[in-house]
């Protein structure tokens, strides 16, 4: 019987050779769709490792306006009523605020410099955003990757007068870590309503890297002009301290042990104004990740299923155009008194035979394409959020900050490898349907008799 079946595929080598093409090329799609989805699991995975359990709480808007500046106005009491909650690790908290640099200049580019007042090039000519938190490493630019330390420290909770300066401005003024300059408040600031003018001596701790990938409308929107500080340094240019100021927003980490949505329904009975505020899970912030995510994973479970389904009907209607070929064959294997069974072992082990080297030549075939296919595959999903954050942002007239790109983000690399037992997977899916095409394309044919099938001439 294996030597009939081997005889038969050598002599009909182009129909097996058919059938090895079609089993191989959509094995290597079922192959380089789970390394993809493997890929996309991992990128998820260690993306949100320091989102996934905790939350932010934030003002809500439909009653609570913020500051003048439309900035965040929670109360530093109610952050420190969640923090000493047992079910909380650790937690964040931003202050947003504005100051100007005292004898160093910003950046500046064609397009800031074109939308620039003359009223606010006088007013704004040296300002910089001020980013006020207690640790910096669990700051949310820094978590989603908009910003990425490199040189230096990250902030800690005990710093005090301290930044972090982006390496390009520090370029431009020729500073480095370590180095010490001043920054003073600005009085026409809308969100200074105490008039403060104060002057605060920092010290650089470290240099941080990222560029907007969106146009900006002001100087201030830019990275570069962006200053990461200690919390009592961001209080004290509005005339406050660290109990005293408001805050944008706060992070809490809830314990390993502890259920997220069990802690946030207890904090949500403590004796605060919830009106005032929201509770959001950390992940939620960044929709567009997720939205990249979940494109990619129907993308590819469409891509596996499809190409199973493909191989099925294909290898199916060829099978049956090969049996209808051997109709004569078969009667007289059946009138030699070989069983059916016997027969249809022999068509079996002519698939096998056919099917080992689609396999294996599978595996190599997707090992050398998986990483270009994949990529494009996350270009084609990250193109279109792309488009539809443009449309939404064109419409709704929001800047391009990096709190705006930093909601934005997405998936931007995939590391895909093709594992072995991802082969083993597709061996037996791809197994499954190729026994269920020959079922069906021989069961026609081996349920009638030798004299059925030799004066049948269809």
């Amino acid at each position: 019987m294996i030597k009939n079946a081997f005889a038969y595929i050598t002599r009909k080598s182009l129909k097996s050779i058919i059938i090895m093409l079609v089993i191989l090329a959509m094995s290597t799609l079922s192959l380089i769709s789970l390394s993809i989805k493997d890929a996309t699991d991992r990128a998820s995975k260690e993306t949100f490792a320091n989102i996934t359990n905790s939350f932010s709480m934030e003002i809500n808007r439909q009653v609570n306006p913020g500051t003048p500046r439309g900035g965040g106005n929670v109360k530093g009491e109610d952050i420190k009523k969640i923090a000493q909650t047992d079910s909380i690790d650790s937690y964040v908290k931003r202050i947003n605020s504005v100051a100007d640099l005292v004898d160093y200049d910003i950046i500046e580019t064609k397009e800031t410099l074109a939308n620039q007042s003359p009223k606010r090039a006088k007013n704004f000519k040296r300002t910089v955003m001020l980013t006020g938190v207690n640790d910096s490493s669990k700051e949310t630019k820094f978590v989603s990757g908009a910003y990425k330390l490199v040189e230096g420290k990250h902030l800690e909770n005990e710093d005090k007068n301290k930044i972090l300066m982006h390496k390009d401005l520090a370029e431009k003024n020729n500073l480095k870590v370590g180095d010490k300059i001043k920054i003073k408040s600005n009085l026409f600031d809308a969100d200074n309503e105490k008039g403060a003018d104060e002057t605060v001596e920092v010290e650089i701790k470290g240099l941080f890297d990222g560029h907007n990938s969106g146009g900006v409308s002001a100087a201030q929107e830019l990275y570069e002009n962006t200053l990461i500080t200690d919390v009592h340094t961001a209080a004290k240019v509005y005339g406050n301290t660290e109990d005293t100021a408001v805050y944008q927003d706060a992070t809490f980490f809830v314990k390993g042990d502890k259920n997220l949505d069990s802690v946030i329904k207890e904090i949500e009975k403590l004796d605060i104004n919830w009106r005032e505020y929201n509770l959001i899970k950390s992940s939620s912030n960044y929709p567009a990740l997720q939205q990249s995510i979940s494109g990619i994973y129907s993308i590819s479970n469409k891509l596996f299923a499809g190409s199973l389904i493909f191989a099925g009907v294909v290898v199916s209607l060829l099978l049956l155009l090969w049996m209808n070929a051997r109709k004569k064959e078969i009667a007289v294997l059946l009138s030699l008194g070989i069983s059916k069974l016997e027969i249809f072992g022999q068509f079996l082990i002519e698939m096998v035979f056919i099917s080992i080297p689609a396999y294996v030549g599978s595996y190599f075939l997707a090992r050398y394409t998986a990483e270009k296919l994949g990529n494009n595959i996350l270009n084609k999903v990250t193109g279109d959020i792309a488009k539809q954050i443009a449309r939404q942002s064109a419409s709704s007239q929001l800047g391009g900050g990096a709190e705006a790109e930093g909601f934005n983000k997405t998936l931007s690399s995939l590391d895909i490898n093709v594992l072995p037992k991802f082969i083993f997977y597709v061996v037996i899916f791809m197994s499954l349907v190729l026994l269920v095409s020959l079922i069906i394309s021989s069961f026609n044919i081996l349920r009638r008799n030798p004299k059925e099938l030799l004066i049948d001439n269809k």
